[in-house]
């Protein structure tokens, strides 16, 4: 279990004002100016050192995706650096709580990763619900520009640094970051091809680098404690403290800090309260956010939460967020429902996808409500593999991951609501 000495975020609860004299008395904004005085291959090399992964849900290396960006920027070319903060995975709302209680992290760890790629503008793309979120952000960037932490030669550093919010419309697609940069320059929320990547082509046609809000605001305390301190934690190449969202049938939901690699079955049964009924009433776990393959009980007894661990057992880490369902739960029903946020959210660009989710929706609903005959099962996961890797984003197999999990470990469930129909012709 992580030490409360060792927690990043000391108000993920908002016990305390987000304000910034309660922020710098947390140790915000500490010894910023000389950390950016040690020049910016020295930050990307730290972070380099500390092996953070990106929190959003694909887990690319920061300090890696950083060096990718054009060493120096030139006058026709501007860098950027933009916050991803479109958080709408159903079963995630760490990022919200990181807006509302901890901003100013936020903001110094943009000034920082601005500093490191060449950017003197950041634009956070927050998600359009996000209204209370959105307005505290403001007002932690009015302070911070008041006391000079940005602006014109950020916190004494010589570096200039602004920092503009935009509200996305709603759209789940805009979370990919490309979508999301067709959205901030005012065009619709559709990925674009790639490459070029967003580090050389991005925002305006600029080198631009996009990271999620949770990364962005470890940044600081990974610098000040220093980056083997980061890595202390977890297993190899999943090093770190990471904010776990836990909820569904658990007795307590909840947002907590743990490191890495910390069992799932600790994790639920320490901080959340345990599942409703006691763990032998769990049945499946999903570990990531809804796009994430959902996990049955017997791999849940000793499953570790980090990046390849959760792969190894056909899931995938995702954003964390961990929606526990117990055996009160119709588990057809639930992927059903998530089957048909999927489809609704497809932006369409796609073929497989745009006409495959719907697919997947359609044929779940009839299965579940005993309307399907059994060929249709493996009908089912032969659509999801025609929508798997033939898109442009990543949309396409979080549509279809989800349904290849419950296949993969519920298909006797499914098989009996299809025999229901069977029985019924019989009769």
């Amino acid at each position: 279990m992580l030490k409360d000495t060792d927690r990043i975020f000391r108000n993920l609860y908002g016990d305390e004002s987000f304000n910034l004299s309660n922020a710098l008395n947390r140790g915000d904004w500490k010894d910023t100016k000389e950390i950016i005085a040690k020049g910016k291959e020295w930050i990307i090399d730290q972070v380099k050192k500390s092996e953070l992964r990106g929190r959003g849900g694909a887990g690319f290396p920061t300090g890696m995706k950083w060096s990718f960006a054009p060493k120096e920027p030139t006058t026709d070319r501007p860098h950027y650096l933009v916050i991803n903060a479109d958080e709408s995975e159903p079963g995630t709302c760490k990022d919200r709580d990181i807006l509302r209680y901890e901003p100013q992290k936020l903001i110094e760890g943009s000034l920082i990763a601005a500093y490191a790629v060449g950017a003197k503008a950041c634009y956070v793309y927050i998600r359009g619900e996000y209204v209370n979120e959105g307005k505290v952000l403001q007002q932690a960037i009015d302070e911070a520009y008041e006391k000079n932490l940005i602006g014109k030669n950020a916190a004494g550093s010589g570096w200039d640094f602004d920092m503009y919010i935009h509200f996305g419309a709603g759209a789940y697609i805009c979370g990919e970051e490309t979508a999301l940069l067709e959205s901030l320059e005012g065009n619709k929320g559709q990925p674009r091809l790639k490459p070029p990547f967003p580090a050389l082509v991005g925002l305006y046609g600029c080198p631009t680098i996009v990271n999620n809000v949770e990364t962005i605001a470890v940044v600081p305390t990974i610098l000040r404690r220093g980056p083997e301190w980061f890595a202390s934690f977890g297993r190899p190449k999943n090093r770190g403290t990471k904010i776990f969202c836990i909820s569904g049938n658990v007795v307590n939901p909840c947002n907590v800090e743990e490191e890495m690699s910390i069992p799932l079955k600790e994790l639920i049964e320490t901080h959340a309260g345990g599942v409703i009924g006691g763990w032998d009433n769990l049945q499946a776990v999903i570990p990531g956010g809804s796009s994430m393959p959902l996990l049955p009980k017997k791999v849940c007894d000793n499953i570790l939460m980090d990046f390849d661990a959760l792969v190894e057992a056909k899931s995938g880490m995702g954003t964390a967020g961990i929606v526990v369902i117990d055996k009160s739960q119709d588990i057809v029903s639930c992927i059903s429902r998530i089957s048909r946020f999927y489809k609704h959210e497809s932006c369409g660009q796609c073929t497989p996808c745009r006409e495959g989710s719907g697919w997947l929706w359609r044929m779940m609903e009839r299965i579940n409500r005993g309307e399907a005959e059994i060929h249709e099962i493996d009908m089912l996961l032969e659509v999801t593999k025609q929508i798997e890797g033939h898109t442009i984003c990543a949309f396409g197999e979080a549509s279809a991951w989800p349904v290849q999990g419950l296949l993969r470990h519920f298909r006797e469930q499914m098989e009996e609501k299809c025999s229901n129909l069977a029985n019924r012709k019989i009769a």
